[in-house]
């Protein structure tokens, strides 16, 4: 198949476009440096004309108010786009649990994004995943000094992102789901006990202090970023660590 990604250079999209070309397919990645531009449009007919599948992995600049704006035309762009071309499944990635925290802009505007795309005229997929195993480090750094880092006690359930590569990119070159798949890590933690193992691993001699109002993870409530019941990858922490 000819798969075009969109958003095809990043943490994600890279990896997925190297799963779909080792595995027989025509993946193209596509960006800005490669000259298309989601919000005005430019260059969107030509990146998807003649492909089978649309993998939607663009990001949101910003993780503030201004994100639902930008799903909301990106998404508007991209399934004209998409339509026109022919385009026969679209899928984008989204985050267990995003529907269950709207206290955050980042989450409600990827609650939209999903229900621009249930709602649009191309056979789909979600494929939504739990916290990147990646992002640990800048999550700290929100909430760290010289000598602590503060954290919730969130549960998490980390996933690593060449497992979410894998999987975005079986759901890509399989049939349209018209629904959602949830993958997560095997393994469940609180957001402070991963900042320890974390800052163990590193031998940085920080203390982390529990703190039920540090950073944005503060604000969820329950366990609604986890799922034990997802398809689960195969990746542990403490091994990706290693």
């Amino acid at each position: 198949m000819k798969i075009a990604v969109i958003g095809g250079t990043g943490l994600i999209g890279s990896q997925v476009v190297k799963r779909l070309s080792t595995a027989g397919h025509e993946a193209v990645p596509h960006s800005k440096s490669t000259g298309i531009d989601v919000l005005s449009g430019q260059g969107l007919d030509e990146a998807v004309a003649g492909a089978d599948v649309v993998v939607n992995l663009t990001n949101s600049p910003t993780f503030d108010e201004a994100s639902p704006a930008f799903f909301q035309t990106s998404m508007d762009n991209l399934l004209a786009a998409a339509r026109k071309g022919g385009v026969g499944h679209f899928v984008i990635l989204s985050i267990v649990g995003v529907d269950q925290v709207p206290e955050l802009d980042y989450y409600r505007a990827k609650v939209l994004q999903e229900k621009i795309l249930e709602a649009g005229p191309v056979p789909y997929s979600i494929v939504r995943a739990t916290q990147f195993m990646d992002f640990m480090d800048a999550v700290m750094s929100w909430t760290a000094d010289a000598d602590t880092v503060r954290l919730p006690a969130t549960p998490i359930q980390p996933i690593a992102s060449g497992d979410v590569a894998d999987a975005v990119a079986e759901v890509a070159a399989g049939t349209p789901l018209n629904g959602i798949r949830n993958i997560a890590g095997p393994d469940v933690f609180t957001l402070d006990e991963l900042g320890r193992i974390t800052l163990s691993h590193k031998g940085d001699h920080r203390t982390v202090v529990l703190d039920p109002t540090a950073g944005m993870f503060a604000v969820v409530k329950g366990d609604v970023l986890t799922d034990r019941n997802a398809h689960l990858a195969p990746t542990r922490y403490t091994d990706w660590l290693s």
